[in-house]
Formats: structure tokens, sequence, C-alpha cells
């Protein structure tokens, strides 16, 4: 009963300092509180993150200012037709002047990596990033690099600009953690982003609100946030049901699904929950977590057919649909 006491005061004052961290960021970033708490819990649950919103939504600056709070070593890379796979992970380089061979890291050897515009790439330049997400390493030259930890990888994408963009493989969509809409912002947080913004001034400075070796420390106790057996079940519960609707009583949904998620969406179902929880200075994960982190794990999972398409039907419309049949315990 101690031990779980003091994890509970552990849990409470660690989410303090992060509510810090926030507020950090909120002095840069007006408003967008779906995408300040995604980008939290992707921290804390080491998981990469999926940026979808129009130009000028302050995604960039958003991720960069993350980094800032955090002391982290921050790299944006600008995802191009014509970018080759070293430009992202590196490659070797031959010195003249001394006649030897040496390895260039590429700026995928960050803390916190921005891929603007990530469907700009080819698909070889996506697959070099794929093993840096999954494996949380490269290869060059034959040898095996560990990149450094924390990594993260925060990847933007425009929904409406088509034209020049490939579509990002489904095995690459699936290894983010999240995927954040970013919406746009209500008439009074526009006031204040011109107010603030409208300036020739520089950004104000941030002191970071917590450190790289704390961050370490908050992802270790993570993992002893306690999780219900009917919590997880509740997890697979609404996961099975984005592959066979008919499990709750939603046959009509079947032939609207092409895919359903995959057994890593129940993985980062939970911990994004435990984070969550977490952000909350509570030791325990609620079904109210993962009711709420929910479509952010699942809206680039699962699939709608064409028959949804044509239905006006999407992804977040199906999610929704499921949640509201699936028994919460």
């Amino acid at each position: 009963m101690t031990d779980v006491l003091a994890l509970a005061e552990k849990i409470q004052a660690r989410g303090r300092r992060l509510q810090e961290l926030r507020r950090t960021i909120q002095q840069v970033i007006v408003g967008q509180e779906e995408l300040l708490d995604g980008l939290l819990i992707a921290l804390l649950a080491d998981g990469h993150v999926l940026l979808e919103g129009l130009p000028g939504l302050a995604k960039s600056l958003a991720v960069s200012t993350l980094a800032r709070a955090v002391g982290a070593h921050f790299r944006r890379i600008q995802f191009t037709p014509d970018l080759l796979p070293a430009d992202v992970v590196g490659g070797p380089v031959f010195d003249r002047n001394t006649g030897q061979w040496s390895v260039r890291r590429g700026p995928v050897f960050a803390n916190v990596v921005l891929a603007d515009e990530i469907n700009r790439a080819p698909a070889k330049v996506q697959s070099a990033l794929l093993e840096a997400m999954q494996e949380r390493q490269v290869s060059l030259a034959g040898e095996t690099h560990r990149l450094p930890e924390p990594f993260l990888v925060l990847a933007t994408q425009n929904p409406v600009e088509q034209e020049g963009t490939y579509p990002l493989p489904e095995a690459q969509v699936d290894r983010f953690m999240l995927k954040l809409v970013v919406r746009y912002p209500s008439k009074a947080e526009e006031l204040e982003i011109v107010e603030r913004m409208s300036r020739t001034a520089a950004l104000p400075e941030l002191q970071a609100s917590t450190t790289l070796d704390e961050l370490r420390d908050d992802r270790r106790l993570l993992d002893m946030i306690y999780v219900d057996d009917k919590v997880k079940r509740y997890v697979v519960d609404v996961v099975f049901a984005t592959r066979d609707p008919g499990e709750v009583g939603l046959p009509e949904l079947r032939p609207l699904l092409l895919y359903g998620a995959s057994p890593r969406a129940s993985i980062a179902l939970v911990r994004a929950a435990r984070a969550r929880a977490f952000l909350a200075g509570r030791g325990h994960v609620l079904p109210q977590d993962v009711k709420a982190i929910a479509h952010a794990v699942l809206r680039h999972r699962v699939i709608p057919s064409y028959e949804a398409e044509a239905e006006d039907r999407t992804s977040e419309m199906l999610v929704q649909e499921i949640l509201d049949h699936v028994p919460v315990p």
C-alpha cells in the first residue's frame, strides 16, 4: 500500500511539472489544445505523430517549441520529390585530403525530427525513415547506428493539395502512434495570435521546463501506471470492432470498412491512455482516457471503403460509431 501511495505522489508531482511544460509551450502557441495534448502524450509514450492540417496553423512552430521546451536536439527535414535517402539518414563521404571514407550522419540523428510535408517525398525516402521510426536505428555503410534517446518523429502533411504528393505506405502510417488533425483557431484565439505575432520582435526565449533525463525517468514511470484487465479488454474490443463491427451490433458497417486497425493500435491505445492518465496526475487508467485518445490512435488505421467514401462517411465517423456501441466497463 505504501508503494502504491508513493507512486501516486510521484506521478502527481511529475504530472504538475509536465503541465508546467504545457504552459511553457503556450507562451508561443495559442489554443490548439488537442495538438498540445497529443504532442505531450506522444512525448511521454515514446510514439511518433502525424500532423495533418492546412498551411499556417503553427504545426512546425508547435514542434520546434516543444523541442526547445524540453532542451532536445531538433532538426527539420523539408521533404521534396528530389530528396534522397542519404539526405535523411546520411551516408559515406570521401575526404580527398586524407584519402579516407567517413560516415556523415544525417538530420535524422536528433531527439525531435520534424518531417515537413512528408508525403512529397518518394517511397525510397519514406522507407529510409521507416527503419529509423520502428527500429530506432539506421544502417550506414554496412554498420548499424543507434539513434539518440528519446527519438520522436513528427511529420506534417497537407490534407488538400495532392499535386506532386506520394501517398504514405500503410505500413509507415501504422507506425505513427497518433494522427492529430490541426484545425482553425477560434475568433478569440486568432485575435490573440494577431496580438502576439504581428510585432517584429522575436519569439520569447523559453526556459526548458524539464530535461531529457527527467523525460526518460517519466517514461519508466509510465509503465507502472495501473491498467485494469477490464480496461485492457475494452481496448481490445474497440480495436476488434474496427475489423468486425458486427461483434458490437453494427453489421451495416462491414461494407464501409476496407481495413481495420492492427494489434499495434491496441498497444498504442494502452500506452497513450497511460500517458493521458499521467498528465492528469493519476496512477491508473480510466475508460474515459481510452475514449478520449481513441480517435487520434485509430483515425489513420481505420480505412474506409469506396462505398463509405461514396456516402461521405469518414474514418472519424466510423470510429465514433464504434465507440458509441462498444460497452464501456
